[in-house]
């Protein structure tokens, strides 16, 4: 019988990591050059909502589809859904275009990084699990390292689209690899597949976003609508709730939350995703409009966390196998804290190099706990849970990201609305365009760039001050971790 390619099957699901490392940082390096010739900065922050609902939304019934078909057929439906959004993406002409593109890119990202990472549970025991995810999670940061960098160069070259497009060639690689070298069990289960729970969860998301974004913005916090829509989000979610409970074959199984290591795991997972994409969405408009920093540079900055990241996965799956879960992810916890802590004392006369060492320390929080989760979670099921247990680790990190793109978005445009008001100035959300290049400000008075920046400042210091509260959280929630040390075997 044919067996699997292991390393080519492990090289293959290293360049699906990639394309998530890229999307993470290169788009975050590029949004303010595409925010300024395309428009709209008033929706800055749905271009990052968007691709995190879908991908938010979509990741438990991969899981699912992953746990009854494979993880193959799974897995290539996500990578060609994300290279067609991703093509589209680049093509994009206006940025509610941007918006519906990122869509689709997100409903393919949801299958990407839970299903690769289920992949390498599946073809490695417990022992070796430790170190292989975290040289996975290394090689995600390597790739993230050029990224940015990546990112800069384009963009003062070739042009923004192209951020999308590097996306392209690796995923073909990456899909290639997957379904000529991995060999999977036959499973002779009888589908059954949660439409209604993924349609409900999909709709209960999707009001819960549009009310964090718009809140304070598009409608008052007070107003009959905002009432309406938060209602409306719990109501459905509780609805959710009840078929999950009675479905056949729930797309969230209640029953694995039951264990201490996947709760915790989870629950932190939540707040870090809304530290990583506080970090990575908004640090690149403060570089470049606060601190008149180049993209390349702007760039950099978020290239710190991507070398703390990998260097502290690959030392995560070492702890693991030496101090267990909880002190490696107590590690995590305590970076996390001072790399967000750093980020509210930062003031735009620090410089890049300040924001570069505050990214380093997230970098640092995120490689050692992330790693430890996965590992943690899948040694704790068997294989036929597998794909859901990883993929409810990845929902609920996407669940932060999206939160926090929304929350931490509507909290700066409102800092912002609210400081252009009490200066007197004639200034709108879209006035923050003209200050993310260096071309824009050259038009612009010495007085109303003063009021921009002050007012961007203001409202960086704000969304950093609610990361660290977050960064708190979690360092709390790891003390609810079992005090396990070292692994068992999968047997």
């Amino acid at each position: 019988m044919k067996k699997t390619n292991r390393p080519l099957v492990l090289a293959s699901v290293m360049l699906a990591m990639f394309i998530g490392a890229v999307e993470a940082t290169i788009v975050s390096t590029a949004m303010p050059s595409i925010s300024a010739e395309l428009g709209g900065f008033s929706k800055y922050s749905w271009v990052f909502s968007a691709y995190l609902l879908m991908s938010t939304v979509t990741v438990l019934l991969y899981g699912k589809l992953s746990d009854i078909f494979g993880r193959k057929p799974i897995f290539a439906v996500g990578i060609i859904l994300f290279l067609i959004g991703s093509l589209l993406c680049g093509l994009a002409t206006s940025m509610d275009q941007l918006i519906l593109f990122r869509f689709v890119q997100g409903i393919g990202a949801g299958a990407v990084l839970p299903i690769a990472t289920t992949i390498v549970g599946d073809i490695y025991t417990n022992e070796e699990r430790a170190k292989i995810q975290g040289y996975l999670s290394s090689v995600w940061g390597i790739s993230a390292v050029t990224g940015p960098a990546i990112g800069g160069v384009l963009v003062a070259t070739v042009g923004w689209e192209y951020v999308f497009w590097v996306n392209i060639p690796l995923g073909i690689l990456a899909l290639l690899g997957v379904l000529f070298f991995l060999v999977e069990p036959v499973n002779h289960k009888k589908p059954a597949i949660d439409f209604a729970g993924a349609a409900l969860l999909t709709l209960a998301l999707s009001m819960f976003l549009y009310w964090l974004v718009e809140g304070g913005v598009g409608f008052s916090w007070a107003s009959i609508q905002s009432f309406l829509l938060f209602g409306g989000a719990a109501a459905i979610f509780t609805l959710f709730v009840f078929v999950e409970r009675k479905a056949e074959d729930p797309m969230m199984p209640f029953s694995i939350w039951r264990n201490k290591s996947i709760l915790f795991a989870n629950l932190v997972s939540l707040f870090t995703g809304i530290i990583l994409i506080g970090v990575t969405s908004y640090l690149p408009a403060y570089v470049t409009g606060v601190m008149e920093q180049s993209a390349t540079i702007a760039g950099f900055t978020l290239t710190a966390m991507s070398i703390g990241w990998p260097i502290a996965a690959f030392f995560s799956g070492k702890l693991l196998l030496k101090i267990g879960y909880f002190q490696t992810s107590l590690l995590g916890g305590v970076s996390l804290v001072i790399g967000t802590v750093l980020f509210v004392l930062m003031q735009a006369s620090f410089g890049p190099w300040w924001a570069a060492m505050s990214s380093f320390f997230i970098g640092v929080g995120m490689g050692l706990t992330s790693t430890a989760f996965i590992v943690s979670i899948q040694s704790a099921v068997s294989y036929e849970q597998r794909g859901s247990a990883t993929a409810s680790n990845i929902f609920m990190r996407n669940l932060g990201s999206t939160i926090g793109a929304a929350l931490l978005g509507s909290v700066l445009n409102v800092t912002l609305l609210n400081y252009f008001r009490s200066t007197g100035e004639d200034l709108t959300l879209n006035s923050v365009n003209e200050l993310l290049t260096e071309k824009s400000r050259a038009a612009l008075s010495p007085e109303t760039i003063s009021v921009l920046q002050e007012g961007l400042e203001l409202g960086s210091q704000n969304v950093y001050g609610l990361t660290a509260v977050f960064a708190l959280i979690s360092l709390l929630l790891i003390f609810g971790l079992p005090r396990k040390r070292g692994l068992k075997s999968d047997g």
